[in-house]
Parts: structure tokens; C-alpha cells; sequence
């Protein structure tokens, strides 16, 4: 039976279906970036509110720009907007829930008004982000916008026909500026340290170069919160949607597959009011840096760390190589040795039984977290995840041996595009051609790779690095076996 509305009452219960009147709803929220991860992490947080009888003003309407969202615009509006959630756990408990927080989605290259109107309505008090790193235009010399992107230019000059979200959001700012209506909060959750510092950094920079007046409105009137998001949610297979077709006789376009465990830290932060969340598991804080921090330097870290190397030796999924006891001390190395000593006090977390618990979530049997998924976007994620660890230990004179190889296999991953054993790999990365092309210099320069400054910043000007560096680069050409490095790392 195919998902939808009117199908919804002769499902079967173990689905888990809504228990609310979803046409009740109202679009509060309207969530740019509706991948798999907003739906297990925010929708899901949702969901679980609006289960509760409480939140009803709080329904998100999802946005996506591009024309690569069209795929997931179909799909959700074939199906009312409903998709399942499939919560594996590692015992082999598998929980099916349907998600019904999803009321709507626009696309922006279709009717760029839309979804600026959408926004600027009275009944959106919140606008949230998963754009990925690689989506706030961040100029990675000096941290500042980068106004010299090309989608910029246009937006500035074409301030209701927009490209890019920040574009969009300005747009509608100004609007409800205009109408007399509070600003709404913007709301990141994207795996970024301090990201809705970030968001408002970003956001004023492309304002201040379409109209100040507006500019110093928003950096007046608009909250920012900063959070930190934990879900592990791998690339969705056929493999789901057949077994729930089978197993549950559903027929589903777009389901998501994750882990049980779920963490979102907010700080109290909001322009006009928000939803409840804290009933339903999510924690409100003053400050969420030392949380963020943790879970970007361990977390997200650990996946690079296992998944460029893991990639290289020829691994498929995250937990076949956590799986190799080798690989599994390599990050628990890496966690004691290079990420924790550097990482300030979290206040009501163990960090021992912390990283106890992220071996587990990533040795996950039934998870099946693609390395290609890990790899994707790399450039945009070691600069956040792994550098400032590699410097807070090259200006305290700790070591840096296990982060240097992942930087060392991800030369050769760069260059290559295959593993080990000549297997092709699939490298997705918005920098991919200048990562190549560094990389391949490496045969007559062996630093060529750390030299791209728009990754790396100066970190080639280390003197400590560039000679780690080198002396693994020069190895793992010889013999790209990656365990043989390891194996000297570890011991």
C-alpha cells in the first residue's frame, strides 16, 4: 500500500503512525535542506512533540533551492508528506515510526517567491538549516563571506529571484520588515562549531552587501542559536525500501534508516517563541561550546578518522572497519591521545563512557554507514572537525601522529580515486578538482597536496606537520596498505 494521507489508517499499526490530526497543523518552521538527517533528527523531534497533543503551531515546511532537490520534492509530495523512519538498533531490534511533522515543501528554483512569502508569513517563527558545511560560502583564507562567489553576485542584484539561502532569507527579512512582523529565528543544524554564530556571520556578510539599513535590522531583531545535532542517519538503500515493502507492506519513495541514539543541545536563544522540544528529549543550555565541541572533535572527527583510511584499505561501511580491531584502535588512540587532552571539561558528561559509547554506535551492525557517505564533502569537514586539533597539539607540543595519516591517506584517496586494490571510489567533494590536481603533484613535490591553502590554511607552514606529513605520504605511496602506518602509530 502506498504511503500517503488516505492511506494512513489502514496501515499497520506497528508502523507507528501519527496519532494527531495532521491538517490541524501549522507551518512554523520552514527547514531548508530536507535530507535524511533533518528527517531523523528535527522532524523526528517534532513528531514526538506533536505526539504529545502539544505543538500544533510547530509543523515544518520543507524548502529545497536547487534542482537537486527535486527528486525529494516529488517523492514527499506524492506521499503527503509522510516518510518512515527505520531506527535499527545494534541487538538487531528494528523500530518503524511514520514522521507526519512534514506539512508542506517548495521548491526555490521553481518559484523563488514561494518560498520567500513562506518565510516572511506570519505563521513561520523559525527558519532551520542542514545546508552542510560546504553551504555557507565561508571564504576559508579569512573565515569572512565570501562575496566573490558567483550565485552571490546574482542575489545581490537580483534580490527577489535568489540562489543561495542566504539570499532567500534576506529577502524575506526584509519583508517582514516591511509588513511589520517580528523577525523569526534562524536556526542551524548543521554539524558546524558554533553554527548559528556562523549563520549570523554569514548572513549579515551578504546583507551588509545589499542593504546595510537591513543589515543592522537583522543583527538587531534575529536569534541565532547555537546547537549540537547527534544522529548517525546513513544514505537510504533499496534495501529499505524493499523491506518495508515486504516486511511491513508499504510502499515508501524515500524512507531513513538511523540509530536510536539522538542528542540535540540548544541554547534559549529565539527571536519569537519555540516549540517544546525539551518534553521530547532535546536540552536547552546557556552555552552549548564545550558540548559542540566534544561531539565535533570526537564524532565527527572519528568518522574521517576511520572512514579516509578505511576507505583506502578498502573497506565499504563504517562498521566493517571499526570491526577490524586494528582500525578500532587506531581511533580509540586518536580519541585518548591527539582529541581528548585538547578538549576543555564537558559538564555532566563522562568522556570515557563518551567514547565507550561512539565505538558502539559506530560498530553498529545493522546501521551500514557507507565510507563514501563519510568521505563526501572531506574538504569541507577536517578544516572543522580535525585541524583545530592538530593545532591546539602543535602549539602544545602534543602528538599528532594518528590525525597526520588521515590527512596523509586522504592525499592518496584524493589523487588515486581508488582503494588499495586499484577499486574505484566514489569521491564526492565541491573541491574535488583542486584536491586532485594538488594531490597528483605529489610525485615531484610532496607537499603539494597540504599546500592548497583554500583547505589547509598555513598548516604546511609548520614545520612539525609538513615532516609527519611527509614521512607518511612517502610510505603510503610506497605501499598504500594503510595498516602498516597504523600499526607504528599505535604501538
Amino acid at each position: 500500500m502506498q504511503l500517503n494521507q488516505q492511506n494512513l489508517t489502514q496501515l499497520p499499526a506497528e508502523l507507528n503512525l501519527p496519532t494527531y490530526d495532521r491538517s490541524q497543523i501549522k507551518a512554523g518552521i520552514v527547514h531548508v535542506g530536507v535530507g535524511g538527517f533533518h528527517r531523523s533528527h528535527e522532524a523526528y523531534y517534532t513528531d514526538e512533540l506533536l505526539r504529545t497533543g502539544n505543538g500544533s503551531d510547530w509543523g515544518i515546511c520543507g524548502v529545497g533551492l536547487r534542482e537537486a532537490d527535486r527528486k525529494i520534492a516529488t517523492t514527499l509530495q506524492e506521499q503527503d508528506y509522510l516518510y518512515t523512519l527505520i531506527i535499527k538498533h545494534p541487538d538487531g531490534l528494528v523500530q518503524n515510526r511514520v514522521i507526519g511533522s512534514l506539512v508542506g515543501f517548495l521548491l526555490g528554483c521553481d518559484d523563488a517567491m514561494a518560498v520567500i512569502e513562506q518565510m516572511a508569513s506570519p505563521d513561520t517563527r523559525i527558519v532551520s538549516l542542514t545546508i552542510t558545511e560546504g553551504g555557507y560560502n565561508v571564504d576559508p583564507a579569512s573565515g569572512e563571506f565570501d562575496a566573490n562567489n558567483a550565485d552571490v553576485l546574482h542575489d545581490v542584484q537580483n534580490p527577489m529571484q535568489p540562489r543561495l539561502v542566504f539570499g532567500y532569507l534576506t529577502a524575506a527579512l526584509r519583508l517582514r520588515r516591511e509588513r511589520g512582523l517580528p523577525a523569526f529565528t534562524v536556526q542551524s543544524c548543521d554539524n558546524i562549531q558554533h553554527n548559528g554564530d556562523l549563520t549570523q556571520k554569514m548572513l549579515l556578510g551578504f546583507a551588509r552587501l545589499q542593504d546595510a539599513d537591513l543589515a543592522k535590522w537583522i543583527e538587531d531583531e534575529v536569534c541565532f542559536p547555537n546547537a549540537m545535532v547527534d544522529r548517525i542517519t546513513p544514505v537510504t538503500t533499496p534495501a529499505d525500501l524493499e523491506y518495508l515493502e515486504q516486511q511491513c507492506g508499504v510502499q515508501d519513495g524515500w524512507p531513513v534508516n538511523c540509530e536510536p541514539f539522538c542528542q540535540w543541545i540548544i541554547e534559549e536563544n529565539f527571536s519569537s517563541g519555540r516549540p517544546e522540544w525539551e518534553q521530547v528529549g532535546a536540552q536547552f543550555v546557556a552555552d552549548v561550546t564545550p558540548y559542540e565541541t566534544m561531539k565535533l572533535r570526537l564524532l565527527n572527527a572519528g568518522h574521517s578518522v576511520l572512514g579516509l583510511p578505511g576507505a583506502v584499505y578498502g573497506y565499504q561501511t563504517i562498521d566493517q572497519t571499526i570491526g577490524d580491531d586494528l582500525f578500532a584502535a587506531f581511533l580509540r588512540g586518536f580519541f585518548d591521545q591527539e582529541a581528548t587532552p585538547v578538549l576543555d571539561a564537558v559538564e555532566g558528561i563522562d568522556l570515557e563512557l563518551y567514547k565507550d559509547t561512539l565505538i558502539e554506535r559506530f560498530g553498529n551492525p545493522n546501521i551500514k554507514d557507507n565510507l563514501a557517505r563519510i568521505c563526501l564533502g572531506s574538504s569541507s569537514k577536517l578544516p572543522v572537525f580535525l585541524f583545530p586539533t592538530i593545532r591546539k597539539n602543535l602549539d602544545q607540543g602534543g602528538p599528532i601522529a594518528h590525525a597526520v595519516l588521515v590527512i596523509a591517506a586522504w592525499c592518496y584517496y584524493s589523487d588515486k580515486h581508488t582503494d588499495r586494490h586499484g577499486n574505484e571510489l566514489d569521491v564526492v567533494d565541491e573541491k574535488k578538482v583542486a584536491l586532485h590536481e594538488a594531490a597528483r603533484k605529489t610525485v615531484t613535490d610532496p607537499l603539494a597536496f597540504i599546500r592548497l591553502k583554500s583547505v589547509f590554511g598555513d598548516l604546511v607552514d609548520n614545520a612539525r606537520f609538513a615532516e609527519t606529513y611527509q614521512k607518511m605520504l612517502t610510505q603510503i605511496y610506497s605501499n598504500p596498505d594503510v595498516t602498516i602506518l597504523m600499526r607504528q602509530v599505535t604501538n
